[in-house]
C-alpha cells in the first residue's frame, strides 16, 4: 500500500473498445503492447512507433495544420511546443509523513499510443480543467526527469505544468487518440521486483476469493467493515499460474465494492493498474497504490478477452482449490515477531507450531457474548445488552465464549496467545458454554456474577504441541499489545497405531520385511557353502 496519497478526484470514464493492451501469455510473462487507433473512416490502424527508441526521427503532426509534438520527442527542459493527448487518469500526491499536498500526478496518452506521466505542482492545483477521459491541448510545459520510484510510465520525462502552461479541452479533436494503454506483469516479473519500489505495472486474472469468500452467485461484501479497515484482499490467478493476494486500499477498495455489486451477476475477472509487489508474511503479494484503477469483466478490452478465455478454459482455471490458496504462511515465533516489527507490515495470518507452556490464570478464561453477533454482552437494568451498536437489539441471550490466554514456546522464542471463540473448542474439544453449564450444574448455581474457575479440559492442554493459525492485528502492528490472537487450531495429527515394540505399524512393517529379506539371503549363503 502507498498510504501517502489519496485516490483520484475524478470518476474515470468507461474505456473504449479500442483500448490498447499488453496481454500476458499463459506462462505469466507479459507480451509487448501496441496502441490501437481508430481512423475517422471506421478502420483501425496499429501504431508501431517505439516511444523509447532514442533514434526515432522527430515528427510533428500536421493534422488540420497544427504543429504538435509527439510524446516520443519530449525531452528534458522547457518547451514552447503544443502537446495533444488524452488524460487517462489523475490523482493526488501527498507527503508520506505530513500528508501535505505535493501536487497532482497524471497519466497521459497521445495519438501514437505513447504514454507519459504528467504533473501539476501543489501551487497550481485547481488552475486547470482536468477531467479523466478528455482530450486536451497543452502549450508550454517543462520536461522534468521521471521519478525513479513508483513510475507509472516508461518515458524518461514527465510533462510538468509550468507558470505559462495553457491547457484547453478539445471537444472535437481532429485525430483519434487511444483511451488507454496497459503494462502487464506476471508472477515471475513481480517476484523479481518485489519490494524494489520501482516501476508499477498492471495485473489481471480471475478472482478465486474475495475478502475470504469463494466466488459464488451469492457472494455479498460487507462494505461497512471494509470501509472501517480501509482495505480488502482478493485472491487472483492469471491463467494456470500461481494464485496471488491482491490488497486493495482506500478508494481502490471502495471502487471494487461499487463495481462488484453493480453487476447483475458476480463478476469473475479483475484488472488493477499500477500495483506494488511486496513480501507480506513471507509471501509475494500485490498492493494497490493511489494511482491504481479497478476494472472488471466487460469494462476494458483486456478484461473482455480474459473473460472469453476463462469461459473456454474452466478446467485450467479451476486447478487450484480455494482452500489451498488461503493456507497461511508457516513461520517460527521469532519470524512472527520480526514481521510485526517491519514498518511495511500489514494485517496478516500465519501458522505457528508451538508447545503450550501454561494457561494464564490471572483473569477469566471466558466472556459472555451476544448470541447473535459474538460481541461482548454486559448487564443492563433488566437483561443483557449487546455492546455492538450495529446489532440494534436491546435485549440479547448471553453465550459463554473462550477468551483464554496461554503462554507458548518453540525452538526460537516465547509468546503469549489469546484463544478466542471456536479456537478454544478446537483446542479442548468442548464448547465454553458446555464447560460453564457443567460447572454450575455441579455446584448448584453460584450466582450470575460468579466466575467459573479454569476447567480441567484447558489445564490438560499444557505440554501439547499444536499448530496455531494466528492473526497479526493492527494492535500488534501499532505496538498496543504483544499478545497474538489465535483464530484456528487444526486437530492433532493422528499417528499410525503402534506395534508391540512401540514402532508405528507402517514403519514396523517395512522393518520386518527388511529383516526377513536379510535372513533369507543369509540362509541362501549358508546352504551354498
Amino acid at each position: 500500500m502507498e498510504p501517502t496519497c489519496n485516490s483520484s478526484v475524478s470518476s474515470v470514464r468507461r474505456i473504449s473498445k479500442s483500448a490498447s493492451s499488453a496481454t500476458p501469455k499463459p506462462n505469466g510473462k507479459s507480451a509487448v503492447s501496441s496502441a490501437v487507433l481508430e481512423k475517422p473512416n471506421g478502420k483501425t490502424a496499429v501504431s508501431s512507433t517505439n516511444p523509447m527508441n532514442p533514434t526515432a526521427a522527430t515528427a510533428l503532426s500536421s493534422a488540420n495544420g497544427d504543429q504538435v509534438m509527439f510524446f516520443r520527442d519530449v525531452s528534458l527542459g522547457p518547451h514552447e511546443a503544443e502537446l495533444r493527448f488524452r488524460l487517462i487518469h489523475f490523482w493526488e500526491a501527498r507527503n508520506p509523513n505530513t500528508k501535505t499536498l505535493i501536487g497532482q500526478e497524471m497519466l497521459l496518452i497521445d495519438e501514437e499510443g505513447t504514454v507519459i506521466q504528467g504533473f501539476v505542482p501543489a501551487g497550481r492545483v485547481g488552475s486547470f480543467d482536468l477531467t479523466a477521459g478528455s482530450v486536451c491541448k497543452l502549450v508550454n510545459f517543462f520536461g522534468s526527469r521521471n521519478k525513479i520510484q513508483y513510475q507509472v510510465a516508461d518515458h524518461k520525462a514527465t510533462v510538468s505544468f509550468s507558470w505559462n502552461s495553457e491547457l484547453t479541452v478539445l471537444e472535437n479533436p481532429p485525430v483519434q487518440i487511444p483511451y488507454d494503454r496497459f503494462r502487464f506483469h506476471g508472477y515471475e516479473e513481480f517476484n523479481a521486483n518485489c519490494d524494489s519500489r520501482g516501476a508499477l505495472y498492471d495485473y489481471f486474472g480471475h478472482m478465486r476469493l474475495v475478502d475470504g469468500q469463494p466466488i459464488t452467485d451469492h457472494t455479498v461484501l460487507d462494505e461497512v467493515e471494509i470501509a472501517e479497515r480501509r482495505h480488502l484482499c482478493v485472491h487472483v490467478q492469471t491463467h494456470g499460474g500461481p494464485v496471488m493476494k491482491l490488497y486493495l486500499w482506500d478508494n481502490a477498495a471502495s471502487d471494487f465494492c461499487q463495481k462488484f455489486k453493480s453487476y447483475g451477476g458476480t463478476p469473475s475477472v479483475l484488472l488493477v493498474t499500477t500495483v506494488n509487489p511486496k513480501l507480506i508474511g513471507g509471501t509475494l503479494a500485490l498492493a494497490s497504490m493511489s494511482s491504481s484503477r479497478v476494472f472488471m469483466d466487460g469494462d476494458v478490452q483486456p478484461s473482455k478477452d480474459y473473460l472469453e478465455w476463462l469461459s473456454s478454459n474452466a478446467d485450467i482455471a479451476n486447478m487450484v482449490a480455494a482452500e489451498v490458496v488461503t493456507k497461511p504462511e508457516t513461520v517460527s515465533l521469532e519470524e512472527l515477531f520480526a514481521y510485526i516489527k517491519q514498518e511495511s507490515s500489514k494485517v496478516a495470518w500465519f501458522e505457528c507450531t508451538s508447545t503450550i507452556d501454561d494457561v494464564l490464570q490471572g483473569s477469566a478464561w471466558y466472556y459472555i457474548s451476544c448470541g447473535g453477533c459474538n460481541s461482548k454482552a454486559v448487564n443492563g437494568p433488566t437483561s443483557l445488552i449487546c455492546t455492538n451498536k450495529k446489532s440494534g437489539k436491546s435485549e440479547v441471550t448471553g453465550i459463554a465464549q473462550y477468551l483464554t490466554k496461554i503462554s507458548v514456546y518453540d525452538k526460537s522464542e516465547q509468546a503469549s496467545f489469546v484463544i478466542l471463540g471456536d479456537a478454544g473448542r478446537q483446542l479442548t474439544g468442548k464448547h465454553a458454554a458446555e464447560l460453564v453449564a457443567t460447572y454450575f450444574e455441579s455446584n448448584d448455581g453460584g450466582g450470575v456474577d460468579h466466575c467459573v474457575p479454569f476447567p480441567q479440559a484447558l489445564l490438560d492442554t499444557i505440554g501439547q504441541t499444536r499448530k496455531f493459525i494466528v492473526k497479526v492485528s493492527d494492535h500488534n502492528l501499532q505496538g498496543k499489545t504483544q499478545t497474538i490472537t489465535v483464530t484456528k487450531i487444526p486437530p492433532l495429527e493422528v499417528q499410525p497405531p503402534a506395534t508391540s515394540d512401540g514402532v508405528p505399524d507402517s514403519v514396523g512393517g517395512r522393518a520386518r520385511k527388511a529383516t526377513e529379506s536379510l535372513e533369507s539371503e543369509e540362509a541362501k549363503r549358508s546352504k551354498s557353502g
